[in-house]
């Protein structure tokens, strides 16, 4: 399994003072994510043209484009602000190409950022997590093909596509299973320059290491995916695509812990907790 260092981007808030409404972007050419360097980001504009909703805050001391920032300075939010997130269905290993290709749909509302808590609300059932390499769009398209599907990808980020799985048996929509409040964590931070062909994918669950796989297992692949939903809707800067979990999940409950690992991009955790 290959991965390729390439440059980061990052939607992050300022911790002092803190706003709640702040967000800017910040971007890293470190070669080594967790090195003194790597910590050290520069302030960017947005990567995300004719969206405004990821424009960026105004600039403020110290958060001017060109300013350096240490991650001490910043929290990390979702890297994007997506007008839609999508999941991949029965995406799971190349058995999955006995299929047709189907998306189904996650509510924006469903996206948290890293640290954020999954929250799990009374009854739910069974719920698990999968550590999913998202395709972070980087420009409105519609109509792709395979040979140039790529062309409309920023990058890579991490999407945790929690999935209530009693809900998803007697709802066959699964809009209640996948688009609960809190159940897309994503990030930390958006990876260019990746091809994402290979990739080794994975969950450690309260520490625990499962049993990981490759992005190279999947059925369907990010051309292929992003042809296919292309082919009936139109994608807009921000939107995250989330292309299949191949690897082993478990179930989670409120004081759990998950992190969600892919080489080359990095890890997402999150806590657990009941909903209030």
């Amino acid at each position: 399994m290959t991965a390729t260092t390439a440059r980061r981007i990052a939607r992050v808030r300022p911790l002092s003072p803190v706003a709640e409404d702040e967000h800017f972007f910040v971007a890293n050419d470190a070669a080594d994510f967790y090195s003194d360097a790597g910590k050290v980001w520069t302030v960017t504009g947005t990567p995300f043209p004719g969206s405004p909703a990821n424009a960026g805050s105004r600039p403020r001391s110290g958060w001017d484009i060109g300013a350096t920032v240490h991650e001490g300075e910043f929290t990390f939010l979702a890297p994007s602000i997506p007008a839609n997130v999508l999941g991949m269905a029965h995406n799971t290993g190349r058995a999955s190409r006995d299929l047709p290709p189907q998306a189904f749909h996650k509510a924006a509302t469903s996206v948290v950022g890293p640290g954020d808590a999954i929250e799990l609300r009374p009854g739910v059932g069974r719920v698990e997590p999968e550590a999913e390499l998202a395709i972070v769009v980087g420009s409105r398209v519609r109509g792709l093909t395979p040979g140039h599907a790529r062309t409309a990808v920023l990058g890579y980020t991490i999407g945790n596509d929690v999935s209530a799985r009693d809900l998803q048996q007697t709802d066959e929509l699964w809009i209640s299973a996948k688009s609960q409040d809190t159940f897309t964590p994503a990030g930390p931070w958006i990876v260019t320059d990746l091809t994402g062909d290979d990739l080794e994918i994975g969950i450690r669950h309260n520490g625990v290491e499962l049993k990981t796989a490759s992005s190279a297992d999947l059925g369907w692949k990010v051309e292929e995916i992003l042809a296919y939903i292309t082919s009936f809707m139109t994608l807009h800067p921000g939107d995250l695509v989330l292309t299949g979990f191949p690897a082993e999940a478990a179930p989670i409950v409120p004081g759990d812990t998950v992190s969600c690992h892919i080489a080359g991009v990095g890890e997402l955790t999150n806590p657990v907790a009941a909903a209030g």
